[in-house]
Formats: C-alpha cells, structure tokens, sequence
C-alpha cells in the first residue's frame, strides 16, 4: 500500500495551467503535460487523463505494462483525432507517466520528459529516460547535462502523446520494497530544481509535493509544475 501526496501550480510565468495528473485506484498514478497553441495543451492533457481513466475502468485487474502501453496509446488516437477535427487544436500533444503498483511489482509507461524517480536507500534515481532531442545529445555523450539544462532547445520532444500517431511507449517493470518513495512530475519541475535539492524535500516535507512546487516556484516557476509523491508502507 501506499500514502500519497499531489500538488499542482501554473507558476509565475503562464496564465493557465496545461498540466494534468490523476490519482485512480486501485494504487495508479499519472502525469501529463500539455503542448500546443492557445488552450490547446491543456485539453490535450485533459483528454489524456480522462481516456485512461475510462480505459482502466472497464479493463479487469491485473494491469500490466501493456495495459498501460495501450492505454496511452488508445488516448493518442483520441487526441489525435481531435486535432484534425478542430483547427485550433492543430498540433497539440502531451507527455505521459504512469505508475502502478500492485502488492510489490511496479508497473510503468512513458512518453516525453515528464518523469518518474524512485528514492531508494536514501538515493534518488530516474528510472524513466527523457524523449527528448537534448536528452539524445545527452545520451551521445555530445553536451553535459549540465548543459542540457539551458540548451535553447530542451523543450523540443522527440515523442508526444496525440502529437503523432506513430509513437513508442516506453514501460517497464521492477520488485519495490516498504521505505520506497516515487515521484511523478513535469519538467516544470525538473527544470528548475536539480535532482539533490528534490531529493532533500522528498526526505525530509512533511507534504513533499507541496514542498516541490514551493521550490520550483521560488527558483523562477517559469512552467506550469505538478508532482505526485507516494511512499510504500
């Protein structure tokens, strides 16, 4: 089982706020955040959210990887659809990160650079990869992550949900243990607080997500911010 903690905050930059997230039993979380013109990014998070939602509730138990998998994908096709339907929503997509546990077996599905991080053993480790051109550099050993964080084009996705039809959702799964703590979040936060200084809140918040929000905010808030943090018991 599992005690949870969410926040969300548009930051001091944007006027509204394109990021979703959900709390659906039985112990399943998810964060989505929104791209696109005008209110657009925003109903495409929405739509995400509330796709899966519906998608899981008619879906028996268990839930593996590949119901996750298919449950993006199934609201990619919807977001998708969507855009060509109405010109506004032209272009419109959204990130997904979803986790679920059943006893002690986690189950996870990715698209885009929100992201999933477990703190085990006192240690904060990122178990989902950014889909990401800066994240590609990254990873080909061609600029520092250090770099990464202020390159002028490291919001540009390589994968978003409803964006494309053609999309790979990463999963995966792996044993958790009581004392684990996971958090789900958008770069909104991870652009604006390094991994040690999430790790410290995580520790030591008595309302980590709150907590988050409140750093990020103060490190400038220049995107919208959502965290989802659970602690197994």
């Amino acid at each position: 089982m599992s005690k949870h903690y969410e926040a969300t905050h548009p930051g001091l930059v944007r006027s509204h706020n394109e990021d979703s997230f959900a709390v659906i039993e039985p112990e399943t979380y998810l964060v989505a955040d929104g791209m696109g013109g005008q209110a657009a990014g925003e109903v495409a998070s929405r739509m995400l959210v509330d796709s899966i939602r519906n998608f899981l509730s008619e879906t028996p138990l268990p839930w593996t990887c590949e119901t996750l998998q298919r449950s993006i994908i199934k609201a990619g096709n919807k977001i998708y659809n969507a855009a060509l339907d109405r010109q506004e929503y032209q272009g419109m997509g959204t990130t997904a990160t979803m986790l679920h546990l059943e006893g002690h077996q986690a189950y996870y599905a990715h698209v885009g650079d929100s992201r999933l991080y477990r703190l085990k053993n006192d240690r904060l480790g990122q178990i989902t990869d950014d889909h990401s051109y800066v994240e590609t550099l990254v990873r080909n050993g061609e600029i520092s992550q250090a770099a990464a964080r202020i390159h002028p084009m490291k919001n540009y996705l390589t994968q978003a949900v409803g964006a494309m039809l053609d999309i790979k959702v990463d999963s995966g799964s792996f044993k958790v243990d009581n004392g684990d703590v996971f958090l789900l979040c958008t770069d909104g936060l991870t652009n604006m607080v390094d991994d040690d200084a999430i790790a410290a809140i995580i520790r030591n918040s008595r309302d980590p997500a709150v907590e988050l929000i409140n750093a990020a905010l103060e490190a400038g808030g220049k995107d919208n911010i959502t965290a989802i943090v659970l602690g197994v018991v």
